[in-house]
């Protein structure tokens, strides 16, 4: 059947034409790996797919254990994948064109407040060089530029403005945008750059990444992760941490102390306002905390009994 060179067109055609980013196309290539091996289960052709058969699979990934969101995101990547089959004229219809996306929670994300970041910060010693200065740079870097992890282990010298102040990120979709560096971040990166990286840096090789493992590579995301684990533990936090925590942390203390939401979006990198809109919700919750541990007429009625 024509499963496997239609998903290779059409990741070439995402790549290409679209410019979206490896990570999309990966997710795009792990749905569309799913949804071939359930069609050759049933027999289909890409031609023989309805949407009748496409209702059936998101019922059946659903009765799998699939999150709801995870199914949304499959359903649009079969949107996105049989409207590109019927503009090339490969399927005679685009069966997925009415299809429902179903309705999807909306996950609020965590954050930590900012005495735990500083708690985090401040017991990791830049002078123990090379990995506490190393550590403490990718922490101020992550929270005090919102950076996604996948931009941090990839940045570059030459991407950084010393004199501005600014770094020039790609992000999703090869899209390039400008973040501000903080003066925490601009310290802890200088002394970084200047103090260990060399040592980590291995004379034979030629690394152009930044942040560099015991080896003197480019550290990975998964690195990174195991990196702000371990220095969450050693500042005694008992929340769950992870990158990306430091990300939305970033943008909640943004609005918390007044900053605009579409400048948060562009510093962000999102193409979309409504996907920054999520931490509207995050102080949402928390004024709603203060107002019932506060106000003599928030409180719950059980409390004022």
């Amino acid at each position: 059947m024509q499963w496997p060179a239609y998903t290779e067109h059409f990741l070439l055609y995402l790549a290409a034409e679209c410019g979206l980013s490896i990570n999309y196309r990966e997710s795009v290539r792990r749905t569309l790996e799913r949804f071939t091996a359930w069609c050759r289960a049933h027999e289909l052709s890409p031609a023989d797919v309805t949407e009748a058969h496409l209702t059936e699979y998101r019922h059946h990934i659903h009765s799998e254990g699939l999150a709801a969101s995870s199914c949304r995101i499959a359903v649009v990547h079969l949107r996105r994948f049989f409207r590109y089959l019927s503009s090339r004229r490969k399927v005679p219809t685009n069966p997925a064109e009415l299809l429902p996306g179903g309705k999807v929670s909306m996950n609020i994300p965590e954050t930590l407040d900012a005495p735990a970041i500083q708690r985090m910060l401040e017991a990791i010693d830049p002078a123990d060089v090379p990995f506490g200065a190393r550590d403490r740079a990718i922490l101020e870097m992550l929270y005090g530029s919102g950076l996604r992890v996948s931009e941090l282990v990839s940045l570059r010298a030459d991407r950084i403005d010393w004199e501005e102040g600014f770094l020039r990120i790609t992000g999703k979709g090869n899209k390039t945008r400008y973040v501000p560096l903080g003066a925490m971040a601009a310290k802890a990166l200088r002394h970084y750059v200047r103090e260990a990286r060399h040592r980590l840096l291995k004379s034979t090789r030629r690394v152009p990444e930044l942040f560099l493992s015991n080896r003197g590579e480019a550290l990975t995301r998964e690195r990174i992760r195991q990196i702000i684990r371990k220095r969450a533990a050693e500042a005694g936090l008992e929340e769950h941490v992870y990158p990306h925590i430091m990300r939305h942390s970033f943008a909640t203390h943004l609005l918390e102390n007044g900053a605009d939401l579409r400048v948060i979006q562009d510093m962000l990198g999102h193409a979309d306002l409504a996907t920054t809109q999520i931490y509207t919700h995050v102080e949402k919750k928390r004024l709603i905390s203060l107002h019932r541990s506060f106000h003599p007429r928030g409180k719950k009625q059980e409390e004022q009994q």
